[in-house]
């Protein structure tokens, strides 16, 4: 038996603290109005009945992210993680809801980090699929570049490009490797190294659980890639464009051969009313990636190119749940280079190289064998905390 609590909170109370580690349960709004606020100078944000509030740090299992105070005497349901599969089962509306907001969320979190990190944001127009391609084709990445062309020509563009699409396609096609062009009812796809899954701004209809490989999600904006994340085994992918029906936000490359669990609108519905611990691991992917995103756009207010590669390796660490609070002065190897810090900040060549110089001299760290070693990984995490503090306040 689902049992939940009801909570009351008078006019001018804190149901939420930033930072405060009780990310055990979330709230959901019944009456009254509150004010979300991350920051001292952010701009406060309004939400009522029916709305959610600390449901990213809860399914993070992460600290606070923003503050939240009552407006007016507000009347609160008290939902504890553990409680959150019988949620499901016993009212599935408000477990889809809380999936769907988290898949709204993470467009516009999408939107923001692209505009702030490369001034600039992509639309969900058709005809960027075509500079999708023609990146990888210059980049000789033609088993990209291929599915990217017939993703454009899928769309049946009019405009001037159709005609070197169907050229590039024709003359690429014979001499690569690209794999599902189309959709094909498997429930699993193995997808070799360096293969589209599925490309930024095209439709899209499916989702995809990793069972085995890494696949990078990116974006090309002004003629750059942008790696936003590597995923790994039991990761989720592509649920936006499924819970959406929007084109696709960023792209999914096989970063190496990988196997993939394949979820369509008909078996996401089934899923949801049989399955209640895999909604519960979508959600909780779902609030991680948020969080995520959130701690990205800390990152993306950083202005010198060291601070922001400092803070994006701390947040690399942190995705790892590493405990900077307990390590002392430990050493730590990474799996990263320099390089790799650099795609990530989303920095132009110019900033890139400022970067690399600052952070290779920099004598908190040293390259072993190309990857960053951390010679003392509370320092790093220090300098990242105060930078983000310094913009942040």
């Amino acid at each position: 038996m689902l049992h939940l609590q009801v909570n009351r909170f008078q006019a001018g109370a804190y149901l939420i603290v930033e930072g405060k580690d009780d990310s055990d349960h979330f709230y959901i709004i019944q009456q009254g109005r509150v004010s979300c606020q991350k920051g001292a100078n952010q701009n406060k944000i309004y939400l009522g009945p029916g709305d959610f509030l600390g449901v990213v740090s809860c399914f993070a299992t992460r600290p606070q992210i923003e503050t939240i105070i009552a407006e007016t005497d507000v009347l609160v349901i008290a939902v504890k993680k553990s409680q959150y599969a019988d949620l499901i089962v016993n009212n599935t509306p408000v477990a889809l809801k809380i999936i769907k907001t988290f898949a709204n969320r993470t467009r516009q979190m999408n939107d923001q980090l692209t505009k702030l990190t490369l001034h600039k944001v992509e639309n969900d127009n058709y005809e960027h699929i075509f500079n999708v391609a023609q990146y990888y084709e210059k980049a000789r990445r033609f088993n990209i570049a291929v599915f990217a062309y017939y993703q454009y020509l899928k769309t049946k563009p009019t405009s001037q490009n159709l005609l070197t699409a169907q050229n590039k396609f024709r003359a690429l096609k014979p001499k690569t490797h690209a794999v599902y062009f189309e959709p094909t009812p498997e429930m699993t796809r193995t997808y070799p190294e360096d293969a589209m899954i599925f490309s930024e701004s095209a439709p899209g209809a499916e989702m995809f659980i990793i069972q085995s490989g890494h696949v990078a999600i990116t974006k090309v904006v002004n003629g750059n890639e942008v790696v936003l994340a590597v995923l790994g085994k039991g990761d989720m992918f592509g649920e936006m464009a499924l819970l959406e029906n929007k084109p696709r936000s960023a792209s999914a490359i096989a970063k190496t051969e990988c196997t993939l669990m394949v979820v369509n609108r008909h078996n996401f519905n089934t899923m949801v009313s049989t399955q209640p611990q895999l909604i519960s691991r979508l959600t909780t992917t779902l609030g991680e990636r948020l969080w995520s995103m959130y701690r990205q756009l800390d990152n993306a207010k950083l202005q010198e190119p060291i601070d922001k590669m400092i803070d994006i390796l701390c947040l690399q660490l942190e995705k790892q749940r590493v405990d900077f609070n307990t390590l002392g002065s430990k050493q730590r190897q990474t799996d990263f280079t320099v390089s790799d810090l650099a795609t990530m900040c989303g920095l132009d060549e110019r900033r890139t190289s400022i970067g690399i110089n600052s952070f290779m001299n920099d004598n908190r760290f040293k390259i072993i064998e190309g990857k960053i070693f951390i010679k003392d990984i509370t320092e790093v995490y220090k300098a990242s905390f105060y930078a983000r503090k310094h913009i942040l306040n």
